[in-house]
Order: structure tokens, then C-alpha cells, then sequence
């Protein structure tokens, strides 16, 4: 039997009447059957679905390592309206918005998301509808969107960059969590971190990491996150405390960027707004500002 989902003219307890639209929208979890679809729709907006489109191409539709449920959401017609995955981490794309209410009221009933990322403009929207069902923010975020989709004049080669290996993991592994822990306030590795630990390791085996490795210590280090045709999205990137200001950050991402762009059209990544030198900094190695996004973090939910 097909599962039923909320349609944004049925009224639900706890969902404000701004909800209730002439217009009815349904929602339903997606199948691998609806991968090629849900691909065409991502695409419409590449940058800014990225992250969804990785996970598909990745994983497919229907994976545990999605950590989450994709839904779509469709007119009368059956056409897509919106797409999101909702779980640990809940992403959405929806093109109107009773799409993101009736997104909101699937969101409201999983417990374990832990963040909620995407344009600044639509989570702000969608946090209306989603906040009504009592969910509060712990920490929330406002980052700036860069893209770079040329690569700049090389600075000096770097020859020891390279994708890590596992036996590189009990060094970056403290460092990734670090990082975590300075964005979110919540450490990976007291959090899972079994969990936390397989899931970098998988990333290494997928060659997603890139690290500079010297004497034992790590000099730099680079996570893609989502990788597709149209955009690669990078987090994670590190320099280390004391080698800071030798130029060693702007050379190991000139010669990573031109790498990545032999394979995509353009390499996004997130900077928080409030730090300036770090915009400087991507700014001076060729990418642009291209949108303004924010992350929720939300309280443990029992």
C-alpha cells in the first residue's frame, strides 16, 4: 500500500491556518524509480542542490548512507515541486511555498535532525512552518555561498598534495572533528564515533580527501563533500595553526581547484559571514560570492 502524506489543504494540530493553500500538494517518499526525475529537477538549480545531487549519485534514492528520507512534493498533476531529504541533515529544494509547508510538516515529525542547511531566504521561510510544531534552534548560522568556476594563474606547485589514504585517518580524523565541533557545537567523536570514523573513512576510500602530509603532521587538508558534473562542493579545509601565513592555504587550493576543474563546471564551498578573512582569502584565489545561506543547528529532541 502506497503511504499516506499530508496535502496542504488538510489541516493538521499545531500548523498555523497559513498552511491551508486553494491548491493541493501532496508529498511521498521517493524510489530509485524516481532517480533519473529527481536528477533532472536538482540540476534546474546545480549550486545550490549540490549537496542533494551528490547523495543521489552516490548512494541512489534509498540508502542508510543518506542518513535521512527523500521526499518529493507534487501538484495534481504529478509534477515535482520541491524535493528534500530529511533526517540527520535535512535539505530542501521547493519552488513554492506551500511545498516547503508541506515539507515542514513531514520535518516536524523526525526527531533526530540535527541541522538544517540552504539559502538563507528559504530556510528563513521554511523555519515559519517548521518552527510551529514546538522544534527550537540551538545555534544558528549565516555563511556566504563562493563559487569558482575558473582556475586562477597557478601559484607554486605543492608536489606532496595528494587524496589521503587510510592510514592518514588517525590524523585527520581529531582535526575533522575539531572543526565540527568549532561549526556546531557538538563533537562528532563524543556524539558517534564509530559512526563518525567509518563515514571519513568511506570519504578516503571514495578519494574525497586531500591532504598534505609532512614529518608526521598535517600541513593542509580539503573535504569533497558532494561531487557531480555540474558542481563540486568542498568543506573542511584546514591549513595548519602553525604554518599559517606562508602561503601554503593559497597554493594548495590554486592546484586542488584546477584539478577539480578538469571534471566539473564549478567548485562551491560555505564561509561564515562573519568571517571576513576568510572571504578575503577565497576571494584572492579566484572564487566569487554567489549566494547567502544559513544553517539551523536544533536542540536534542527526545
Amino acid at each position: 500500500m502506497t503511504p499516506q502524506f499530508p496535502k496542504l489543504n488538510e489541516p493538521r494540530p499545531g500548523v498555523g491556518p497559513s498552511l491551508c493553500m486553494a491548491r493541493s500538494l501532496f508529498a511521498h517518499e521517493l524510489i530509485e524509480e524516481n532517480k533519473a526525475e529527481v536528477l533532472r529537477f536538482l540540476a534546474e538549480r546545480p549550486l545550490h542542490n549540490v549537496v542533494m545531487s551528490g547523495f543521489v549519485r552516490d548512494n541512489g534514492i534509498e540508502s542508510w548512507l543518506n542518513r535521512g528520507t527523500f521526499y518529493g512534493c507534487r501538484d495534481d498533476l504529478g509534477n515535482l515541486e520541491g524535493v528534500a531529504l530529511i533526517g540527520h541533515a535535512m535539505f530542501i529544494d521547493a519552488r513554492s511555498g506551500q511545498a516547503l509547508g508541506v515539507f515542514a510538516r513531514l520535518a516536524q515529525d523526525v526527531h533526530s535532525t540535527h541541522m538544517i542547511m540552504g539559502e538563507q531566504e528559504t530556510i528563513q521561510r521554511f523555519w515559519n512552518y517548521y518552527s510551529a510544531g514546538g522544534q527550537a534552534p540551538r545555534l544558528s548560522c549565516r555563511e556566504v555561498l563562493f563559487e569558482q568556476t575558473s582556475s586562477v594563474e597557478p601559484f607554486p606547485p605543492v608536489p606532496d598534495l595528494r587524496p589521503a589514504n587510510l592510514d592518514d585517518l588517525s590524523l585527520i580524523v581529531p582535526v575533522h572533528a575539531a572543526m565540527a565541533y568549532q561549526e556546531s557545537g557538538v563533537n562528532p567523536l563524543d556524539a558517534d564515533p564509530d559512526g563518525f570514523r567509518m563515514r571519513y573513512a568511506r570519504r578516503i576510500r571514495q578519494e574525497r580527501v586531500w591532504v598534505w602530509v609532512e614529518g608526521g603532521q598535517l600541513i593542509f587538508k580539503a573535504d569533497v563533500i558532494s561531487d557531480t558534473p555540474d558542481a563540486i562542493y568542498l568543506e573542511g579545509i584546514y591549513v595548519n595553526p602553525d604554518e599559517r601565513g606562508k602561503g601554503y592555504g593559497s597554493r594548495c587550493m590554486s592546484q586542488l581547484g584546477r584539478s577539480l576543474l578538469k571534471r566539473t563546471k564549478a567548485i562551491v564551498l560555505l564561509v561564515n559571514e562573519a568571517h571576513q578573512a576568510a572571504q578575503s582569502f577565497f576571494q584572492g584565489i579566484g572564487f566569487t560570492q554567489c549566494g547567502l545561506y544559513e544553517t539551523i543547528f536544533l536542540r536534542e529532541q527526545n
